[in-house]
């Protein structure tokens, strides 16, 4: 299955790093992923160490959420799904965990259930579908945000196109593993739900390792803050993004199927 990603994309960029330290020539990849956990010292909510195991260790009646919540096992198919979960508990683990934290929470209050209700809907979406998109806290962040958030999409993204070149003022982080797994095999329409981080000039000067330590630890405070909803997503298609696909050109934007008109309330 892993011949099929290609890791030159951009949206591979946030797990890059974490894929390099595996080592599948000489590990299976539960193996692989087990040795960066160790030597991550990755935890759960509870404190307990995590790491991956096989899918049968789930037991039947038990939700994989609160699995994870009380063994700090990560039930972990040989898929493309799983191994991009994984990678983005190598990359991004405290959010992970609150995340966790969040879905087992909502767990244990009303059961699995039909229904998740809104905060657990929250989580599961961020964890399988959500970019994480970094603006600089300016005038012109703002303006940014806006245009994204009022679907003015060729403002955001022929108007404002500089903003996301290096050194501008917006990065895109992709976190949900179905939305990695997604973007195997690219097409137009494929939508992140994405959440909104300002950051100051000092975030914009840091390294890409310090930048993903620093997003980390800011997401994962503001979810334990604040909590979250799916009202906390503007949607965001990703291959809108400047550079990020071929023949960006007014044909492109101008598809009102994929780049949608904000429905009026």
């Amino acid at each position: 299955m892993l011949p099929s990603i290609d890791w030159t994309r951009p949206w591979y960029a946030s797990v890059l790093p974490a894929r390099g330290r595996l080592d599948l020539q000489r590990d299976t990849v539960i193996i692989a992923l087990n040795l960066q956990a160790r030597a991550l010292d990755l935890r759960n909510p509870l404190g307990l160490p995590l790491g991956f195991v096989p899918q049968g260790d789930l037991p039947e009646g038990v939700a994989y959420e609160e699995f994870i919540g009380a063994t700090g096992g990560v039930p972990t198919r040989d898929n493309l799904h799983d191994f991009f979960n994984a990678l983005v508990w190598l990359t991004f683990p405290r959010i992970k965990r609150q995340l966790n934290a969040l879905q087992a929470a909502q767990i244990a209050l009303s059961g699995v259930g039909k229904s998740r209700g809104p905060a657990r809907d929250g989580a599961t979406i961020f964890d399988e579908n959500s970019a994480l998109l970094v603006l600089r806290d300016s005038d012109s962040g703002r303006a940014l945000e806006e245009a994204l958030r009022g679907h003015d999409w060729r403002s955001a993204f022929i108007d404002q196109r500089d903003k996301f070149a290096e050194g501008g003022d917006a990065e895109v982080w992709l976190f949900g593993h179905a939305l990695m797994e997604k973007l195997v095999a690219p097409y137009k329409a494929i939508t992140a739900h994405t959440r909104v981080i300002f950051a100051g000039d000092a975030y914009f000067a840091l390294d890409g390792a310090a930048r993903r330590s620093w997003l980390d630890e800011r997401v994962a405070q503001d979810l334990a803050q604040q909590g979250l909803t799916t009202a906390d997503f503007t949607p965001l298609p990703v291959l809108g993004l400047p550079g990020w696909y071929d023949g960006q050109d007014d044909d492109f934007y101008n598809d009102t199927a994929v780049f949608r008109a904000k429905r009026k309330s």
